[in-house]
């Protein structure tokens, strides 16, 4: 068995500040950690740190050394191991304890006494998976078709914003605010500023989406609850964007704590050949500072909400994808602890 988790006893109001459990989360870029490497996370309020081992294998521990509790991502990296700069304990990539240089034969040696994390690296990004006490191994995991569609080429971007990690789902399946607040951005400046919307229900989520416009802007949005939850979403281009269509992108978004979150975007398009060529030089060209300019304004707007921001609304029509996320991970977060209680009951 997989030893995923620190031992925590988990709240319904956990879940919904953390994150719901028993899925896997996209944790950082693989660029961060490089062959040798050692990267201190702290993911859903909790320390982890990635190492990679020397033939390229990457592994995801809790950040405490068994001995002790002192802080692993401190320590040397030691080709399969990370050795404690404290006292020198190594613990290999399976939280197993390799080694007690200074008492050979401790009663800690060869036990697995640090959580370790299942992980796979998809489409340039590390995805871990984050189960409870009744879910310790891995579910299925569906990997976004762009990710690893082989005519979709994809760049992924990377930030950190200072805002619940909810916040960034609901900004995602909430299309209106593109004629608004990215209504100066070179490929959301067209269409109506009024709209009717309706969800249509997927066999893993929904789709929110104008009924009276398609192809023009922001026009709809898919939540996907696939063993990782993410959010595609199309945004018709000029010619003077390049070969390939639509633009698409994948979103998720990761907690870091109940107020910071971690947050992906895969940029694709469907190109291939010389037309792939043209695609990528325009977007790390020109293209790419735009797109970090429109995720600046989704920033600037989300960090300036209140923390209360949720509790003193008045919502409408246009609001239905934000109060579906909602009422979906409450939900799932109330079911989640009902079934941790009634197994220790």
């Amino acid at each position: 068995m997989t030893m995923c988790m620190v031992e925590k006893t988990w709240t319904e109001d956990d879940l919904w500040a953390l994150g719901v459990n028993n899925q896997w989360y996209a944790v950082c870029p693989s660029s961060f950690v490089p062959v040798g490497g050692i990267k201190r996370l702290t993911r859903r309020g909790q320390n982890w740190v990635l190492f990679r081992e020397t033939n390229g294998q990457l592994r995801m521990l809790e950040d405490r050394c068994p001995h002790r509790g002192a802080r692993l991502s401190l320590g040397l990296h030691r080709g399969d191991r990370i050795q404690c700069a404290y006292h020198g304990v190594q613990v290999d990539g399976t939280g197993t304890v390799a080694a007690v240089p200074a008492l050979p034969d401790a009663s800690m040696a060869d036990k697995k006494l640090v959580p370790s994390l299942p992980i796979r690296e998809i489409g340039g990004a590390v995805l871990a998976y984050f189960g409870d006490a009744k879910h310790p191994e891995p579910c299925e995991l569906e990997v976004p078709a762009p990710l690893v569609d082989p005519e979709i080429d994809s760049f992924l971007c990377y930030v950190e914003w200072k805002i619940p990690w909810r916040w960034g789902m609901e900004n995602l399946v909430d299309p209106m605010h593109g004629a608004f607040l990215h209504h100066e951005s070179h490929a959301m400046y067209q269409g109506e500023t009024s709209a009717r919307f309706k969800i249509r229900e997927t066999a893993k989520g929904f789709i929110f989406e104008k009924t009276d416009q398609r192809g023009v802007n922001f026009d709809w949005s898919e939540l996907t609850r696939g063993g990782v939850d993410w959010v595609d979403l199309e945004i018709p281009y000029p010619p003077s964007g390049g070969p390939g269509g639509p633009f698409g992108i994948v979103g998720m978004i990761t907690p870091i704590d109940e107020h910071s979150s971690a947050v992906f975007f895969w940029r694709y398009r469907k190109v291939s050949g010389w037309e792939r060529d043209v695609w990528r030089f325009l977007y790390k060209t020109t293209l790419e500072a735009r797109h970090f300019a429109v995720l600046e304004q989704d920033r600037e707007m989300l960090e300036g909400m209140p923390d209360d921001a949720d509790q003193a609304e008045n919502l409408y029509q246009h609001d239905l994808g934000v109060s579906r996320v909602r009422r979906l991970y409450r939900a799932e977060a109330r079911r989640q602890i009902k079934e941790l209680n009634d197994e220790s009951a």
